[in-house]
């Protein structure tokens, strides 16, 4: 499995692994159909959000004390590190505020099953709060642990590109930087 920790076509910084995004797995056998129809509701969220949510939560799996991370090689080892830094300070915060504003939700969404059917709203917020708690364990994690930073052929002719907004050249420089990633929605996370 890659990590890859790059700019956007918006220049605001991306991390995501080289495997795709896959539902949740969730065994709940007395509220089945409810919790199919929140994973469904789930796989909804934007590709780039599903993607960076699932990255932090492979890192949960990694037994390794170092962690591969790609990144275009523009930038000096001290001055990615430093971006890294923050970037993850500032997912521990986002986590934090979404899951104590969704905790603060869950109780009025359980109100919701007085109305007839499923409650098919409690069952998505509920699952947001489970990639949210998992992201956030994922983004502790990947703080704690060292940082390998590695930098790729690919991913710097994007970055390039996006700096000197060549936006003829994104498909084809995506399609590169997916098929090295293994990544087949990679436009979805980085462009459009």
């Amino acid at each position: 499995m890659k990590f890859v920790f790059v700019k956007d076509y918006k220049s605001n910084y991306r991390f995501f692994s080289s495997l795709p995004v896959e539902n949740i797995q969730i065994e709940f056998s007395r509220w089945k159909k409810l919790w199919e129809r929140a994973k469904t509701k789930l796989m909804l969220l934007p590709i780039r959000v599903l993607s960076q949510e699932q990255a932090f939560e492979k890192v949960l799996k990694i037994d390794a004390e170092e962690l591969e991370i790609f990144f275009s090689g523009l930038q000096s080892d001290k001055k990615i590190r430093t971006k890294f830094f923050f970037f993850i300070q500032r997912q521990r915060t986002k986590h934090l505020l979404l899951l104590i504003g969704e905790i603060l939700l869950l109780p009025i969404s359980g109100l919701m099953a007085l109305l007839p059917g499923p409650n098919v709203f409690f069952g998505f917020l509920a699952l947001i709060l489970y990639t949210h708690w998992l992201g956030m364990k994922g983004v502790n994690r990947l703080a704690r642990i060292e940082h390998r930073f590695t930098s790729h052929e690919t991913i710097k002719a994007w970055e390039l590109a996006v700096e000197e907004e060549r936006e003829k050249s994104f498909p084809q420089i995506l399609a590169a930087v997916g098929q090295e990633f293994e990544r087949k929605n990679i436009a979805k996370i980085l462009w459009k």
